[in-house]
């Protein structure tokens, strides 16, 4: 559960920046939720076979009974605060997203931690493939503005509906069932509560047995096929290419029809960076009246790391005037100056040295800390009601008015050379 450091900002500044713009733009409004929730929550809507259920929850017991686990998604969490807050009826239509920390227990390495941080957009009341490519396209904007989507491949797939997928499952059990001795503990427990896992399988020695499975396209009916087809053509269309990934099953219990992944080769082994998918029968399995839905999540951690390896991440921000005042100037007078510089609508960036020291030492740690300009007021400035402005990037010092003071600082970080 790393911090993360002044350094590491810039970056997640620019991504939170990008992904609320992008959220604005489609008119997905903001839902926080907690970050504990029941156990049963996530154990009914991930499914109690999954790995996220049985081994990576944080889970605790209430002081006064029940079970209480921190959130390791957050789509269940959603659609619970949606039927609480009555935030979508029956034949309405809603479209909300999320951002904050997840946790799940797992052997922490590259874009994996035990506390990460997802943003993910979710939309309620909508049936077809038109919702769903929304949603895709929303995530490429995102790529797209963060200058990542040329490192990023789109894979999707279809589940098909719960009756496609009852009779995929049932031909994958005999597939297995007759490779049984080959199977390792993991997939053998999968096999009697849920096969499809089995084909997540990273286990090498499982790999040929798995790439025989049957697929579920063998399974699919007509209506699954038809919805299947329509999405790829309206991807194609909106100039997305799309790669058909039949192995591709997501790791959660809720999802049908349509699941998707941004995956990449830039990270090693964490290839996958943002993933998704319908899942309709979730709200009716948490309470609610049956409800279509669908959304994504995206790997901040992910995203940051291909953001450094692909040299996207912004400059840090430095200061824009660094405010030194010599020892005969009042403590008062030089914390006004800065206060009145701060609240101009320029949004500056104004560091006040109050250590103090010898005007010499103040300069150098203005020169040190990467402002643009040095705004210096001693006894003399204080007394005739001035500051001295000095640029530290070239250009000369001049001594003017402090109602002079704005105006001049504004034009003086807008002139050439002046910008960071």
């Amino acid at each position: 559960m790393p911090d993360l450091v002044p350094a590491d900002m810039p970056a997640w500044h620019r991504l939170e920046g990008v992904i609320a713009r992008a959220m604005s733009g489609y008119g997905y409004a903001e839902l926080r939720t907690p970050l504990l929730e029941n156990t049963v929550l996530f154990e009914r809507s991930l499914g109690e076979a999954t790995d996220v259920v049985e081994k990576e929850m944080y889970t605790l017991e209430g002081r006064k009974g029940g079970r209480f686990s921190l959130r390791p998604e957050n789509t269940a969490g959603v659609v619970r605060a949606v039927l609480e807050n009555g935030l979508v009826q029956p034949g309405a239509v809603a479209r909300l997203f999320y951002r904050g920390p997840m946790f799940r227990y797992e052997r922490p390495q590259l874009g994996r931690q035990r506390q990460f941080h997802q943003a993910g957009a979710e939309a309620f009341g909508l049936a077809g493939p038109v919702i769903e490519t929304e949603l895709i396209l929303l995530s490429a904007r995102i790529f797209r503005d963060l200058g990542l989507l040329d490192a990023l491949r789109l894979e999707i797939n279809t589940l098909g509906s719960p009756a496609d997928r009852q009779a995929w499952r049932a031909a994958l059990v005999e597939h297995f069932e007759a490779h049984r001795s080959s199977l390792d503990e993991d997939s053998l427990r999968r096999l009697e509560r849920n096969p499809l896992r089995i084909l997540d399988s990273k286990n090498p020695a499982l790999q040929g047995i798995i790439e025989a499975a049957p697929g579920l396209d063998a399974s699919l009916g007509d209506d699954s096929r038809a919805h299947f087809d329509t999405l790829r053509e309206l991807l194609a269309a909106s100039g997305i290419r799309a790669t058909i990934n039949p192995r591709l099953v997501r790791g959660l219990d809720y999802y049908s029809h349509t699941v998707f992944e941004w995956t990449t080769d830039r990270l090693g082994a964490q290839s996958a960076v943002c993933g998704g998918g319908r899942y309709d029968g979730l709200v009716d399995e948490l309470g609610g009246k049956p409800m279509p839905a669908v959304g994504w999540a995206m790997g901040l951690e992910r995203t940051v790391a291909l953001m450094a390896v692909l040299e996207r991440v912004p400059a840090a921000r430095t200061p824009d005037v660094f405010l030194i005042a010599s020892d005969e100037v009042p403590a008062a007078a030089a914390l006004g100056i800065a206060e009145r510089l701060r609240s101009t609508d320029g949004e500056w960036s104004v560091v006040h040295n109050v250590a103090g020291g010898s005007l010499k030492s103040q300069f150098k740690k203005a020169d040190k800390s990467g402002a643009r300009v040095a705004l210096v007021v001693g006894a003399e400035e204080l007394a005739r009601d001035q500051v001295t402005l000095k640029p530290l990037h070239g250009g000369e010092q001049r001594r003017i008015g402090t109602a002079e003071m704005v105006d001049a600082l504004s034009e003086l970080l807008a002139a050439p050379g002046q910008t960071p």
